[in-house]
């Protein structure tokens, strides 16, 4: 606003300096200064869940609870799934790697847009899909089904770019797993691809696992594959007139596998993002989830402490946070085309309705009424000198 003074000064003052054109520049300036604050203002997601989950240390309110168990995570959250509440937390927030618990996003956004019986032809990029695979054929065929299976199960990059594709497409699929997760209010998270496997500028946090993970188990058929321990998955194409041969998978979940009541929900690693966990569990009428991020060890084990200090301490935690706040940025609206699948378009927070604030308008109007001012003086004056100097001839009035 200094600079914004000074040119006022010397419009006022008659500097024949300022030029009509170098004073409209400014404008955009103003506009662009004042607008980019609000903008960050409305987009943050540190207080999203309640101001005490801005937090980068620990949040816990539990007078006579045992102690937490230790724990090695940068980052980690524990909620009542059927409540909201936020029973303790530790750095919520910290945008950090999600490795394949992304791919809980991945399945909220293609299970309703794609036919489970529908087939899908593997392509070469789906079957050299970095990291773990399930074992994609190029060529071969398969059932939406049985790919959902592939990724939930054995966490396959392979399965999960072949859903991708069946969906329209690696970025169609990213553009609609971003806009769903701003509508779900996981605003920490961004998305590179439909694995999780680690990219440039792709985070997400505990408070946002937790909301993915609770946002999952919400629906029946993400509940069924979450839980389900074994499968079998389709082989190679046969030659002519052979069967084709399958082979079975595992969950890779060993929280599913040794703790009783769990009911999912995802594993992740990667050399970078270290061990990350879904983890979700049912007992006395009471459903918890368990987020952990970048964990030294193994990350389902810190889950599962977690897990068993929340059924113990139920009745002495007091809730720090909810997942119920939800603040929207975007409006998100689905729209299906031709073909089957459905297109996921955001509004912009830079719209009609979203103004800029009365105290950013009131000096610019101030300034385009000084120029257009200004403006009509210094014409007055420039003619007022031509009339001077060069006289008009005689006759001509």
């Amino acid at each position: 606003m200094g600079s914004l003074k000074a040119w006022l000064r010397s419009l006022l003052e008659g500097s024949a300096s300022i030029t009509v054109a170098a004073i409209l520049a400014l404008v955009p300036s103003v506009l662009l200064t004042s607008a980019t604050p609000a903008a960050a203002d409305e987009t943050t997601s540190a207080t999203v869940g309640g101001a005490a989950l801005a937090s980068t240390g620990l949040v816990l309110d539990a007078p006579g609870a045992t102690a937490l168990p230790k724990l090695s995570a940068a980052s980690f959250l524990l909620a009542d799934l059927d409540t909201g509440e936020v029973l303790a937390a530790r750095n919520p927030h910290g945008h950090l790697r999600p490795a394949s618990t992304l791919k809980v996003l991945t399945a909220l956004t293609l299970l309703p847009q794609l036919d489970p019986d529908s087939v899908y032809k593997a392509r070469s990029e789906d079957a050299n899909a970095e990291g773990s695979r399930v074992g994609v054929v190029p060529e071969a065929t398969y059932t939406v089904h049985q790919l959902f299976q592939g990724m939930f199960l054995m966490s396959g990059n392979d399965a999960a770019s072949a859903l991708a594709n069946a969906a329209g497409g690696h970025r169609e699929t990213v553009a609609r797993m971003s806009a769903l997760a701003k509508s779900l209010g996981a605003l920490d998270t961004t998305v590179r691809n439909p694995s999780g496997l680690d990219a440039p500028g792709q985070f997400s946090s505990a408070y946002d696992l937790a909301l993915l993970g609770r946002a999952g188990l919400a629906r029946q058929d993400f509940r069924d594959y979450v839980t389900t321990v074994r499968a079998q998955f389709p082989g190679k194409m046969p030659k002519h007139g052979k069967a084709r041969k399958s082979f079975a998978i595992y969950t890779q979940d060993r929280l599913l596998l040794n703790y009783p009541g769990a009911i999912g929900v995802k594993t992740g690693w990667t050399t970078k993002a270290r061990g990350t966990f879904i983890g979700a569990a049912t007992r006395h009428g009471h459903t918890l989830v368990a987020t952990v991020l970048h964990t030294k060890f193994s990350s389902w084990e810190e889950s599962r402490a977690l897990l068993s200090w929340g059924f113990a301490n139920l009745d002495k935690a007091r809730p720090v946070g909810s997942l119920n706040q939800v603040k929207h940025v975007t409006q998100a609206s689905t729209v299906r085309p031709a073909g089957g699948v459905a297109k996921t378009t955001a509004k912009s927070t830079l719209d009609p309705g979203s103004s800029l604030p009365l105290w950013v308008w009131v000096p610019v109007g101030l300034l385009a009424a000084v120029v257009l001012l200004r403006t009509r003086v210094l014409l007055r004056q420039r003619s007022a000198r031509r009339r001077r100097w060069h006289p008009p001839p005689r006759g001509a009035y």
